[in-house]
């Protein structure tokens, strides 16, 4: 069974990534408003009765701002951990709160959610990666640093979110203030272009077919100048720029067929592995 994910909404005004297996649906983040986020997965077709849960990565603005509402008119669950709850502003339901551990897999129906840590500035921030039937995707946004943890997880998967947040010459001559430039380039901050790029390259597994280049800058970044410098090193993997604006289309991932041996007396026999339909096929 493929993986289907989408990016809804990608940037310092709001972030909210869907990964679904076709039945059950996860959103990590949900910083959208629940009007937009219901708008968007209206255009995408994806029925928002899907969504099993939320995953808040952490307590910034732009990845909570939806949450609420959502829960409230849904039904659905909200997986946070309690520092990032306390720090978050929201009022959720009681009853629809959920904590999770890092490194302890949450089961949403057959999907599972592996959270595990990373460095931001935030009180106690995670990022996920979400498998099913042996199909792997992660959101790896709001780092920092390439820790160990994250490295590890980035290995895995068969699709990523991976942050490319700024253009160092671009910060380095935008009209920001000495400290906030500081502390995008932190330890606890944020992913440059080639601090992205050097771990996509040293890190991904030889099988990841997708790649989407997320929470670029509006300010210290250009979507055609990250998808350049990417596909010069993509080797097989598509590329490809998460909006700030709009929703991406649907991607699917799934397992190649197994390879077949040819047979004399096979050699009219159809073997495929492959989804058939209108989402994009990778």
């Amino acid at each position: 069974m493929p993986l289907y994910l989408t990016s809804l909404n990608s940037g310092s005004n709001g972030n909210c990534y869907y990964i679904s297996n076709g039945t059950e649906a996860v959103l990590i983040d949900a910083g959208i408003s629940c009007r937009e986020t219901e708008r968007r997965m209206i255009r995408l077709d994806l029925p928002i009765r899907n969504v099993k849960a939320i995953f808040i990565t952490h307590e910034h603005t732009d990845h909570v701002r939806g949450a609420e509402r959502l829960s409230r008119k849904y039904g659905i669950p909200v997986y946070i951990t309690e520092a990032t709850y306390a720090r978050s502003r929201m009022n959720l339901e009681s009853h629809q709160i959920r904590t999770f551990t890092a490194g302890v897999p949450v089961w949403v129906g057959n999907l599972s959610v592996h959270p595990f840590t990373k460095q931001h500035d935030a009180s106690d921030p995670h990022s996920f990666i979400v498998s099913s039937d042996g199909i792997t995707a992660g959101v790896f946004t709001d780092i920092g640093v390439a820790c160990e943890q994250v490295t590890h997880h980035l290995n895995l998967c068969h699709a990523a979110f991976l942050e490319a947040n700024f253009d160092e010459g671009m910060l380095e001559n935008g009209h920001y203030p000495y400290f906030l430039k500081q502390r995008i380039r932190g330890m606890e901050g944020h992913l440059s272009n080639d601090q992205s790029l050097d771990l996509f390259i040293s890190h991904r597994p030889d099988f990841m077919k997708l790649l989407v280049l997320s929470h670029l800058s509006a300010e210290n970044n250009a979507p055609g100048l990250v998808h350049e410098l990417f596909s010069k090193h993509a080797n097989g993997t598509r590329i490809v720029v998460a909006s700030r604006h709009v929703e991406t289309e649907v991607f699917c991932i799934h397992e190649e067929p197994p390879a077949v041996q040819p047979y004399e007396d096979a050699a009219s026999e159809n073997i495929t592995g492959f989804f058939h339909g209108s989402d994009s096929e990778i």
